[in-house]
């Protein structure tokens, strides 16, 4: 080996171009614990500004394009972007968080019975109390039908 030559163990690590460019500045930035929060942002007025714009019909026609999937006769698959984000990528969400949830009961902060208590009782409030109000301002009105 050459005096000042470096041997790379893998090829994020080298010189290259793509790797020094890209690749490690998006590992750096996925390492920090609010990346997740900043892509929601940054996403959230993206979305603002491109519906509000001279051109915004173009965010509604984004939304609802449609994707078919279908294997032979079997219809797998029919739905807008927007119903395959609020279906499939929701219960995705609700399946990681349901996870770290179960993972603080067990291992966590919350597997002492009292610790857990004040964050359940939040929960529980917050499917009951919107549930309630629904109920006090649809009272006699033929509204709670709507609630199957």
């Amino acid at each position: 080996m050459a005096e000042g030559e470096r041997i790379y163990q893998t090829w994020v690590d080298s010189d290259r171009f793509v790797p020094s460019r890209f690749v490690r500045p998006a590992r750096r930035f996925m390492s920090v614990e609010a990346a997740g929060g900043i892509v929601l942002l940054i996403a959230a007025v993206v979305a603002v500004v491109w519906a509000n714009m001279p051109f915004g019909e173009t965010y509604e026609r984004f939304w609802s394009n449609h994707f078919v999937l279908e294997i032979g006769d079997l219809h797998v698959l029919d739905e807008s972007l927007r119903e395959l984000v609020n279906d499939a990528l929701m219960t995705v969400f609700f399946f990681v968080v349901g996870l770290e949830i179960k993972r603080e009961l067990v291992v966590g902060e919350l597997r002492d019975p009292k610790k857990a208590a004040l964050p359940a009782l939040a929960a529980l409030g917050g499917m009951i109390v919107p549930a309630l109000v629904y109920v006090a301002l649809t009272a006699g009105e033929g509204g709670q039908a709507a609630q199957g």
